[in-house]
């Protein structure tokens, strides 16, 4: 490992990481895509190349680049490379509709769009409805990329200044806006929060520092890239001077295959993801020796899922806890600190947070009693784009954030997320969290994944309703999942129905779509 002097480290913002990888460990590999091997050399020159192009455009300070996209390299030096132009990131969710992605890149102005090859006809609809658009370009490297009429292939816009010095460095301070980040939009259309180079950047450092990660990683992750969560897994790799073997989408076969075939020290993922590794049928004769450490987020899940992956991974398991609002994440786990099952971890090093009451007020309440996450720090966003009603609902005159989390704390400040405000169901008077439910069923041996949901009811107002995936050769029923549950839950907290089905709903990131539930109700019973 290299140790350098603090003073050496970026300062100013995120578009320093690759120069400063590349300063270190020029011709060691930092991303590996499919075939595709490429040094800190080589992506902070494609993304000198990136920034220069878009310099020569007359893109730069405050312009807002939007990139739309699978997993891929090109996507990796197009986000850096806008950030040496000066530009502004706006990190786009690949599952957006037409009408969706003409929504968030009107919203924010989008002067310039990146779009993948998968995603180029989806765009160029689009953008038929934004006139801010002054670039439109498609990854097109592949060699068999459909390009739109309307768009630039991204080979031919780089092609006029490959080689070329990198432009000067703009002038930007770590409180210049870098990254607009859209909500998942549950309600309504979503809101993008304004993040600052230095919430960026801390999040990546004091990531690295948490889970302490150093320049011999090797990072399995197919967590996306436009996803704080995976924006992190990524450029704090980076900036420990490791390499991150990253996937174009997730699929449980190959995410083990490539932890044995590439001496992985780490993988990143969300609770989903681990289910399909331990559901898949190689994973228990796959090669994962060298794993280090683990890390998961984004949603709660059984203790269950962590001691099976855990009987066959010797390092440390590493829950998280984060947000768009804050530029990924809030707590986590030390990676030498003794484990707490079930907790997401403290609070990352000079960020505060505390539990406060849930009638909206920031307030504390006691150890051990349930109230609302609320964050206050560097990392937390400056507000949503041109949305101050909305900004003004959750962050507070002196700087909290409410997230939304119900949550607890135990006296030796870690935390423990019980479940999300907006998921909680009411049910004949009782507060009823999905979570515990669906921690209960997926620790049945039957069980592969499973979403708790909720029906309206006459009586009780509304009632639980649980959707499971089990494996093909399953003969699990409805009756043996409600008396299972009524050995482990009070009654008040048992689904009142069970629904088998072949898939969840899932986002980009892998967490579990709650709200889509309801679609699948036409399914069969057992």
């Amino acid at each position: 490992m290299n140790d350098l002097p603090a003073a050496a480290l970026p300062s100013t913002g995120p578009g320093q990481i690759l120069p400063f990888a590349a300063a270190r460990h020029p011709d060691k590999v930092g991303l590996v895509v499919g075939a595709r091997r490429l040094t800190y050399r080589e992506l902070d020159r494609l993304s000198d190349d990136v920034a220069a192009s878009l310099r020569t455009r007359g893109i730069g300070a405050g312009d807002v680049v939007s990139l739309y996209g699978q997993n891929s390299w090109e996507w990796i030096v197009s986000y850096h490379g806008a950030l040496k132009a000066g530009a502004v990131v706006n990190p786009v969710n690949v599952m957006l509709t037409g009408p969706e992605l003409s929504y968030v890149l009107g919203d924010c102005n989008a002067k310039v769009v990146f779009a993948g090859p998968g995603q180029a006809q989806t765009a160029a609809g689009a953008l038929a409805a934004v006139s801010s658009v002054e670039l439109f370009s498609v990854f097109d490297t592949a060699g068999d990329a459909f390009v739109p009429q309307n768009a630039v292939p991204w080979t031919r816009f780089l092609a006029s200044v490959q080689g070329m010095p990198a432009p000067p460095a703009p002038e930007v301070t770590p409180k210049d806006l870098c990254c607009i980040g859209y909500t998942s939009g549950t309600t309504g259309h979503p809101k993008g929060a304004m993040q600052t180079h230095q919430a960026v950047l801390l999040n990546c450092a004091l990531t690295a520092t948490m889970h302490g990660r150093r320049d011999d990683d090797i990072v399995v992750t197919a967590l996306p890239a436009a996803h704080v969560y995976g924006n992190v897994a990524i450029n704090s790799t980076f900036l420990a001077g490791g390499t991150v073997v990253l996937m174009e989408r997730f699929d449980a076969g190959q995410a083990l295959h490539l932890i044995a075939t590439e001496n992985a020290t780490l993988f990143e993922g969300v609770p989903a993801m681990y289910s399909m590794m331990l559901a898949d049928p190689t994973f228990e004769t796959a090669q994962l020796s060298s794993l280090r450490k683990s890390t998961i987020g984004g949603q709660t899940f059984s203790p269950s899922l962590a001691e099976r992956w855990q009987r066959r991974v010797a390092g440390p398991m590493l829950e998280l806890w984060g947000m768009t609002e804050i530029a990924g994440l809030g707590t986590t786990h030390s990676v030498y600190a003794p484990p707490v099952p079930g907790s997401i971890g403290v609070s990352l090093p000079g960020i505060e947070i505390k539990i406060a009451p849930m009638d909206g007020s920031v307030d504390e309440v006691p150890v051990g009693t349930p109230g609302e996450l609320v964050v206050r720090g560097p990392l937390v966003m400056t507000g949503y784009y041109g949305r101050p009603d909305a900004t003004a609902e959750v962050l507070s005159p002196d700087g909290w954030l409410r997230t939304g989390d119900v949550a607890y704390t135990d006296d030796t400040g870690h935390y423990f997320v019980v479940d999300r405000l907006k998921d909680m169901i009411l049910t004949a008077g009782y507060n009823v969290y999905p979570a515990e439910i669906e921690r209960v069923i997926s620790a049945h041996p039957q069980v592969t994944m499973v979403a708790v949901g909720k029906r309206p009811d006459e009586v009780k107002g509304e009632v639980a309703v649980a959707y499971i995936v089990t494996p093909p050769d399953s003969d699990l029923d409805s009756a043996s999942i409600l008396e299972y549950c009524r050995e482990h839950l009070a009654a008040y907290k048992r689904p009142r129905e069970v629904v088998f089905v072949d898939a969840l709903p899932t986002t980009s990131s892998g967490k579990l779509m709650r709200r889509k539930l309801s679609e699948l109700d036409s399914t069969p019973a057992r």
